[in-house]
């Protein structure tokens, strides 16, 4: 004797997913058949309100991953990737309405003895929220299981490079074009890219610009000292920038000038004319630098100064620090090109000033 359960979907009145239960005399074979018997006429009474309680975490992160969200090319390849890695693990096997909190939590801490790094298992997590939520709303299941659990924070702390630390870059930089042309022509590959490694590292320390957004850059976004950022680099491909919006900064006197002079140097070493990018791998800059060899480029000049650790997306950091603790939250805001203040107060909140001088004076004569 033999008991089968199937899922029929969602009830209509109270949400709940509703489960037939019968029982098959015979052998397994049997009831093997009543199962699957039963399981097609149960599918076709989800599919009619497009819910499937029974759905696998793996079946659905596919389906998931493979739908039109719009995103950007570098979102849908790291996606791919944490979904791979996500089928591999017995999480797949389980139905995605019983990934409650408590089997994520359980699951967290399988990753973690397994070696994971914690920016691995916040990856993970993040994509399991957004599938699920997703098939929440396109009704492929009735729940959503993680509900009432908190969001897992992004990992420590955005680390940034000191002020001294960044003036010591700008200075090897500078360096490092004086040797070039002491020791080449001017019209060495050498000296090209080491001025425009110095104009990079200005530029980066000063706009706090994505490194997509650099590789983006053209020659004509410079009109005086403000600059149009209006695109960016996902997988190599030009595109808008990374929350959709065209932001104008202003620049500081040192990098605008130094932007124009790199420019008109450039020019005259090409008879008066110029590609459109203005980060490129050739004298003519027609053909734009890659968001990758951009990074190549300023990781030579961090090892070469003593910092290898640093990193361009580290300096987008250092002009975050230094306007949050200044309390330019809006400001910092808007140079960043977060769409939302409170994305930039909560990755940088640990640099707030503290304005708590005069409660400190009230309990200190209390006390005294």
């Amino acid at each position: 004797m033999w008991e089968v359960r199937v899922a029929l979907g969602p009830d209509p009145v109270t949400g709940r997913s509703g489960v037939r239960s019968f029982t098959v005399h015979g052998d397994r074979q049997a009831a093997e058949h009543a199962r699957e018997r039963w399981a097609a006429k149960a599918e076709l009474v989800r599919e009619k309100g497009r819910a499937r309680p029974g759905i696998s975490v793996g079946d659905l992160l596919v389906e998931w991953v493979h739908a039109d969200h719009g995103w950007r090319p570098s979102t849908v390849i790291g996606y791919r990737s944490v979904v791979g890695s996500l089928r591999g693990d017995r999480l797949a096997g389980r139905r995605a309405v019983d990934v409650r909190p408590p089997v994520l939590t359980a699951a967290m801490r399988a990753w973690r003895a397994l070696g994971c790094s914690e920016a691995t298992v916040y990856a993970r997590i993040r994509v399991l929220r957004s599938a699920l939520g997703w098939a929440c709303v396109q009704r492929i299941i009735d729940v959503f299981p993680l509900d009432g659990m908190p969001t897992t924070p992004h990992v420590g702390v955005r680390m940034h490079v000191p002020a001294d630390g960044v003036r010591d870059l700008i200075g090897h930089a500078e360096a490092a074009v004086r040797g070039a042309r002491t020791g080449h022509g001017e019209d060495d590959p050498l000296v090209h890219k080491a001025e425009q490694v110095l104009l990079l590292t200005r530029l980066a320390a000063d706009s706090g610009a994505r490194r997509g957004e650099l590789a983006a850059l053209r020659v004509d976004d410079l009109d005086g000292r403000v600059l149009t950022i209006s695109r960016g680099t996902s997988h190599e491909i030009v595109g808008p920038t990374k929350t959709g919006q065209i932001r104008r900064i202003t620049l500081g006197e040192t990098a605008a000038e130094l932007w124009r002079t790199s420019v008109a140097t450039w020019r005259l070493r090409n008879d008066g004319t110029l590609g459109p990018w203005l980060f490129s791998p050739h004298h003519d800059h027609a053909r734009r630098l890659t968001t990758g060899g951009l990074g190549h480029w300023f990781a030579e000049l961090a090892t070469d100064a003593g910092q290898p650790d640093v990193t361009l997306h580290r300096l987008r950091h250092s002009v975050a620090t230094a306007l949050v603790s200044r309390g330019d939250l809006l400001q910092a805001q808007y140079r960043l090109g977060h769409r939302d203040p409170m994305t930039t107060l909560r990755t940088y909140s640990h640099v707030m000033p503290l304005t708590d001088t005069d409660a400190a004076t009230t309990l200190d004569d209390l006390y005294r």
